[in-house]
């Protein structure tokens, strides 16, 4: 049965996982890339963006190294809202924003972009971004007929995720939370009371200083 994954969501000490103020330059908003520094170091992300992993050292292998290396295994679809794709608003009138990628975006499956406003799907690279206005249940469906027997990311940001956990369609959530306070952005787990009477949670803290959360629905 597919599943339903959310990993490597990092979340502040104060609740927030992703700042105030996003533009095409500052994805996080005035968090900057504060959220991710335990991330960058690792070698699945050195991996990932296509560098030489041997000329810079391979990147970390660690703990954070296995939390990130987890996030691709047996995926064969993606799910983002509409603000991970970029930091527009309203309709589309500038079709020539590709994402926040380059031209081969690290997914390699298709992703199905929450919007309410119609776009074309868009090919870059190996990925496919199919935008859709769906419900959380309808975009799952459609998300796993495009992952043909393997699990479905979701990759958020936190609002995404927190309507998809208000509806109970999360099988697995991997928070990361990180020793900083934003003060102000997006929160996750407003609405969220009682969250974690549905599932098992483990914890895993990291000499980065970050605490790794693994919450696996109960059965």
């Amino acid at each position: 049965m597919t599943k339903l994954r959310v990993h490597n969501l990092a979340v502040s000490i104060d609740g927030f996982a992703t700042g105030e103020g996003r533009t095409f330059e500052t994805p996080f908003g005035h968090a900057g890339q504060r959220l991710m520094t335990w991330f960058f170091p690792t070698h699945s992300f050195v991996s990932m963006t296509g560098h030489d992993a041997e000329a810079v050292g391979g990147g970390t292998r660690g703990v954070d190294d296995a939390f990130a290396a987890a996030s691709q295994v047996g995926i064969g679809a993606e799910i983002m809202g509409r603000g991970k794709f970029g930091p527009q608003l309203g309709p589309w009138e500038d079709e020539s924003w590709r994402g926040w990628w380059g031209e081969e975006p690290p997914f390699h499956t298709p992703v199905v972009v929450l919007t309410h406003h119609a776009r074309p799907d868009l090919p870059v690279g190996e990925t496919t971004f199919l935008f859709r206005d769906a419900s959380p249940r309808e975009a799952l469906d459609l998300a796993a007929v495009e992952a043909d027997g393997l699990d479905v990311r979701l990759g958020g940001g936190p609002t995404v995720v927190r309507e998809f956990l208000e509806a109970d369609l999360v099988d697995h959530l991997h928070i990361v939370v990180v020793p900083i306070v934003l003060g102000r952005g997006v929160r996750l787990w407003d609405g969220l009371e009682n969250l974690e009477e549905r599932f098992d949670v483990e914890v895993t803290a990291s000499p980065s200083g970050v605490v790794h959360y693994v919450f696996t629905r109960k059965q």
